[in-house]
């Protein structure tokens, strides 16, 4: 009958069909618009690629041009006044609630498409029809859901509409900066919503995203999950992908007891990884310490103390600032470690263009903590040795 539609599901069958079709749509914006298009992470197929173009055209109204340069600016200009949707400047309220207007707002912006939507198509079907007619492909759902599903189409059609500027313009670009956990201390506020990157195909994981932008893998711990990333290992084994770039791998080599340029480069390339076990193997276990042995009158001090010396600096509000300083007061150990972690984070930024100087920066370094008396921060800077490019066996 008319109003149940050419397939005449049940309510099941209508719900299980409505959560595949916005997993499309989730699939060709994680996969085609972000990892492809924005950061070219990897490389899609000619076919594959016109798929996800129609099907964000048909079920969004998304223009790849637009989306790309949008998301562009927003890496480049991440937390400041000309983020294009940025909860610390725009509100978090008004990202959630707002999320799909920041966009379209910004699409209309000529200066950010000439400047940030370089390399996007250009052809026929996306001048004639695609950015000529945006929202004909809307329009084309609606009358195909209509015709399969009957008049239960019509939410179905509805969901679609909302399933991206919900998820990705209010959730991902809002919360994925205010709330969740944070692997890595980027220079801007990304946090992960959840460590299982299903529901929207892995831009859950967005603290790991904005550390690694150009990673075509957004999870990076064994217990992450990227569906995502899932479906590019898929459309790589039917030989419709080929994946340019994922996250660096810190190689550790047992043995390795000296500093060279090898330990310099890879110190370089994982400096992520590595402030994050600095936090892990210095920071936690001296806390604690300090924690055991500080009196009822200072222990509320050092509550904070694992997250706040382990904190980007760049992201620290003036009342974390202070609270950081009354803690080092009470503990001279705490103020080492964490002038320390300073001291290391500045090195990649002052010497990253000349090996040498980074490799004697960090050789100093090294030699200061050994000398610190810190037990701590000796086993770190012996840590630090066994870094390599490579994961290669040290001849006994």
């Amino acid at each position: 009958m008319w109003h149940t539609g050419l397939l005449d599901l049940s309510i099941w069958q209508l719900i299980a069909t409505t959560l595949l079709l916005t997993h499309v749509t989730i699939v060709s914006v994680t996969v085609y618009l972000h990892r492809y298009s924005a950061h070219r992470a990897l490389e899609l197929h000619p076919a594959l690629k016109h798929c996800f173009r129609f099907w964000l055209w048909l079920t969004t109204a998304m223009n790849t041009r637009e989306w790309t340069a949008i998301h562009r600016k927003h890496h480049a200009k991440c937390e400041t006044p000309d983020d294009p949707h940025s909860p610390v400047h725009k509100g978090l309220g008004t990202v959630l609630r707002k999320g799909a207007e920041l966009y379209m707002a910004e699409a209309k912006n000529e200066q950010t498409l000439r400047i940030y939507g370089k390399n996007c198509p250009d052809d026929w079907i996306e001048r004639h029809l695609y950015a000529r007619f945006p929202n004909l492909g809307i329009v084309l759902l609606l009358a195909i859901d209509l015709a399969l599903f009957g008049v239960i189409g019509l939410s179905i059609w509805a969901v679609q509409m909302i399933w991206i500027p919900f998820w990705a313009a209010g959730v991902v670009n809002g919360l994925g900066h205010a709330v969740g956990y944070r692997n890595f201390e980027c220079r801007d506020a990304a946090t992960n919503l959840v460590p299982w990157g299903i529901l929207i195909g892995g831009e859950e994981l967005h603290n790991n995203h904005h550390t690694y932008p150009n990673s075509a893998k957004l999870s990076v711990r064994k217990w992450e999950f990227d569906m995502g990333w899932a479906w590019i290992r898929l459309f790589s084994l039917l030989g419709l992908a080929r994946v340019n770039r994922t996250a660096p791998i810190a190689h550790r080599v047992e043995g390795k007891h000296h500093l060279d340029m090898d330990s310099a480069m890879a110190i370089l390339n994982n400096r992520f990884q590595i402030m994050a076990q600095y936090r892990k193997l210095v920071i936690v276990p001296l806390v604690r310490q300090e924690l055991d042995r500080a009196d009822a009158s200072v222990r509320h001090q050092l509550r904070r103390a694992k997250r706040l010396l382990a904190r980007e600096p760049s992201l620290l509000q003036q009342e974390q600032q202070a609270h950081i300083e009354a803690m080092l007061a009470q503990s001279q150990a705490l103020k080492v470690i964490y002038e320390k972690r300073l001291a290391l984070q500045q090195i990649w930024t002052r010497t990253s263009a000349n090996g040498h100087d980074m490799l004697a920066a960090i050789k100093q370094w090294v030699h200061e903590a050994e000398a610190s008396g810190i037990q701590s921060l000796r086993e770190f800077a012996e840590h630090l040795r066994t870094y390599s490019l490579r994961p290669s066996v040290v001849p006994a």
